[in-house]
């Protein structure tokens, strides 16, 4: 018994002694701070920054993805839970500064064992080039103090050689709960508005985990993020987990909305196929009797099963063009991860990793543009 105490306590001290901080050994996992620069730091949730993706958060007030006069109501606790994190929003700026920071406080962040920080409360930076592309530049993570302890985020997240006025978007955690974000800048640099989208209206999503981006390693690599950095469009992103089911007063919410395309693919989170058929024609029939000519595409679930479920996303399709609607599209869940890729493409077979999500952004981008096509 004493030697094997010993050995714990020796095995203890040896590891106390030996231990390495990973940051120390490798520079890519350090965090830059702040330091003594001379830096202005400004409110990036209010202009000139474009905060983009959240329609009706009221000037000044908090992060959140549904209307007011939603929160709180019954039936709906899933959703008004998720709807303070803040997946599809970004801030959108131009400056001249050469070096650019961030400081952030969440209110909280989800610790999922399935989920990277990284993406469900970090920040994704990125350059928008003129082209209408983006190059990425910077993840910016949450470590554990930011998340269980309140701390603020605070990091250099980019340098630059001159003054030259480039555009940025910073896309928010997918899982995160914003609190206060401010873009540090040079006391000497401007900030201005953001340039328009190429697509002049937003794309509007509605569904489940996935939709919100599980289990995305950053905020940009979530298919939806994906869609609109391609196509150059305003996202609004009302993906809930294991919470949005078809309700009618989503619907109403969203048919409320102006937008260029509309996404829904719900499946996951209907609790059976019963409440499936029950809800998705009629969720679909509200959108529709606000916007007659929208383009609306109609994903069912990513999986290799073949049920009753794809086939109810599949009639209400068809549905509508026996009706004469010429402006839907439906895609087949199953279509997204094919062949070997199966096997790589989720972290437990249901929720995608961002190679399943890179496969999803490939097969649905070319339908989304040709659904853009018609809506000119």
């Amino acid at each position: 018994m004493k030697r094997l105490a010993f050995i714990l306590l020796f095995g203890f001290v040896t590891c106390s002694i030996f231990a390495v901080n990973i940051e120390d050994t490798d520079k890519n996992f350090r965090i830059e701070t702040v330091g003594n620069a001379p830096v202005k730091f400004l409110n990036a949730l209010e202009e000139p920054f474009a905060l983009e993706g959240l329609p009706w958060r009221e000037p000044g007030g908090p992060i959140f993805r549904i209307p007011k006069e939603l929160r709180g109501v019954k039936g709906l606790g899933g959703v008004n839970y998720h709807g303070k994190q803040s997946s599809g929003a970004v801030v959108r700026f131009k400056t001249n500064s050469k070096n650019i920071y961030i400081r952030s406080m969440l209110k909280d962040g989800l610790e999922m064992p399935h989920m990277p920080k990284t993406g469900s409360s970090g920040f994704d930076f990125f350059m928008e080039l003129p082209d209408g592309k983006d190059s990425h530049l910077k993840v910016v993570r949450a470590t554990i103090d930011n998340v269980n302890r309140k701390t603020p985020v605070d990091q250099k997240i980019a340098s630059f050689p001159d003054k030259s006025m480039r555009d940025f978007a910073l896309w928010l955690p997918l899982y995160g709960s914003v609190e206060t974000l401010e873009i540090g800048i040079d006391k000497d640099a401007k900030v201005l508005p953001p340039r328009p989208h190429k697509i002049e209206k937003p794309i509007v999503f509605y569904g489940s985990s996935i939709t919100q981006g599980a289990c995305a390693s950053r905020t940009g690599n979530a298919y939806t993020t994906m869609l609109c950095r391609a196509v150059d469009a305003e996202q609004i992103n009302l993906g809930f987990s294991g919470s949005a089911k078809g309700e009618p007063s989503m619907a109403k919410a969203i048919a409320s909305l102006d937008m260029s395309v509309f996404v829904y693919d719900y499946d996951f989170n209907a609790p059976d196929a019963k409440h499936l058929a029950k809800t998705h024609e009629p969720f679909f029939l509200e959108i529709r009797k606000a916007h007659p000519n929208l383009p609306v595409i109609m994903l069912s679930r990513c999986s290799h099963r073949q049920d009753s479920r794809r086939d109810i996303v599949k009639r209400t399709y068809e549905n509508a063009l026996k009706r004469g609607d010429k402006n839907v599209y439906f895609i087949d869940g199953m279509e997204f991860f094919g062949g070997e890729e199966d096997v790589y493409a989720t972290v437990d077979n249901t929720h995608p990793n961002d190679l399943g999500f890179y496969l999803m952004f490939k097969r649905i981008l070319p339908v989304l543009k040709k659904a853009l096509e018609t809506n000119k």
